[in-house]
């Protein structure tokens, strides 16, 4: 998202008649089907501030007259990316509408909406849609949709077809490609691609590093003799130091040594936030590294994601947008652990700063919009809980929700 420098007015009459209303406020009940029409046509306007506004706007209107606009606008809107945004919007909303139109998605000539419905599936997984994405891996090429397809396979694989499909693409196509898959396969616990990325982590080669966090995702210990054999390799390649905090994450995650192993990549982070800004690569890994412990929700992964956002409140460009990238995926992928961070936080405006820089870069609207609804839905069900509700509040302010 590029976020526009003066304030405007959208859809004239559009946000007098339908108020955005404080944070707190209770969807709105409206009846003006054209009012939010044109509301809706606003999500494509260039201004990002208007974009904003609109769906602030729609976000907060009752299910009942923002939802079938939605399903409208996302199948029927003359502009592409205001079918995208609705699609977004209406995952937000969810129910039985939002599941019908995603399927039918499937088959959308619109390339955003189709990943949006690649995303849907994957966090709303449905046996029956198995073959069909299946079928889907033969023609999405584009780099920007065929990892959300993958994504969405890997959490479909209770289908052994799917299973022995994922494996062949381990070593199929692009690196980029490849490594998305590898990438899923880790973050699904995929035991049953065990041999293949212990393969790819025993040797030198592109794809090592994502295999070798794969393994320790997946958590089976036949994966520490290949986590050792990396690290003692790495050790010996001074020349190639971006390796050891990927090693030392794999380790942590295998609940190896993990004291040692998670101090390792916070000092990395540490040494690389002061490293020459030509070369970010032992930042980007250390960042990775910390990354990947923090998702995993075992031990050291407070102390990973606590340390990823000290530093990145301490950054500067250039130095900062690794990080930022790092605590913005822990956002996306595991927003109840990146929500409980920031409830510790004694500066959580700069933290949510970081995690908005990080929304900008990742642009990935729909695991923004479910971390939106998480936090609407904790302002809402925590009443008693103040600490709770501060974030939440703070967070749809800050995060232009």
């Amino acid at each position: 998202m590029i976020r526009g420098c003066h304030a405007v007015v959208i859809a004239a009459g559009v946000l007098s008649s339908v108020s955005v209303g404080a944070l707190g406020e209770q969807p709105v009940s409206v009846d003006r089907s054209a009012e939010i029409d044109t509301t809706i046509s606003s999500l494509g306007n260039f201004d990002f501030l208007v974009r904003a506004d609109a769906s602030r706007v729609l976000r907060r209107m009752e299910a009942a007259s923002a939802v079938p606009a939605l399903v409208r606008a996302a199948q029927l809107h003359e502009d592409s990316y205001v079918q995208f945004r609705a699609a977004v919007l209406l995952a937000g909303f969810g129910g039985e509408p939002a599941r019908e139109f995603f399927e039918a998605a499937l088959d959308s000539p619109n390339d955003r909406v189709r990943t949006a419905a690649y995303d849907y599936f994957e966090h709303a997984p449905d046996v029956d849609l198995a073959p069909k994405l299946l079928t889907a891996l033969d023609f999405e090429t584009s780099e920007f949709v065929r990892p959300a397809l993958v994504r969405s396979l890997a959490a479909h694989d209770g289908d052994a077809s799917v299973r022995e499909r994922l494996l062949k693409d381990i070593d199929r196509g692009e690196g980029y490609f490849r490594g998305a898959v590898i990438e899923a396969l880790g973050d699904y616990r995929a035991l049953y691609a065990l041999d293949r990325l212990l393969e790819i982590g025993s040797e030198e080669g592109p794809l090592r590093d994502d295999a070798l966090l794969a393994l320790g995702k997946i958590g089976d210990k036949r994966a520490l003799q290949v986590v050792v054999k990396a690290q003692r390799e790495a050790v010996i390649d001074a020349g190639n130091p971006r390796m050891l905090p990927i090693v030392s994450a794999a380790a942590c995650l295998l609940d190896t040594d993990y004291e040692n192993q998670i101090q390792y990549v916070v000092e990395a982070l540490r040494y690389g936030l002061n490293a020459d800004s030509d070369d970010l690569s032992l930042l980007r890994s250390a960042s990775t590294a910390a990354a990947a412990v923090s998702m995993a929700g075992r031990q050291g992964s407070e102390t990973a994601l606590r340390a990823l956002i000290d530093v990145g409140v301490e950054a500067a460009d250039p130095v900062r947008a690794p990080i930022a990238l790092a605590v913005g995926t822990v956002a996306l992928r595991t927003p109840i652990t990146m929500i409980s961070a920031l409830a510790n936080r004694k500066d959580l405006r700069s933290s949510l700063l970081l995690v908005r820089d990080a929304f900008d870069m990742l642009d990935e609207d729909m695991a923004e919009e479910r971390f939106y609804v998480l936090m609407r839905t904790n302002f809402w069900d925590e009443p008693e809980n103040p600490v709770t509700r501060s974030v939440a509040e703070a967070a749809m302010e800050i995060l232009e929700f």
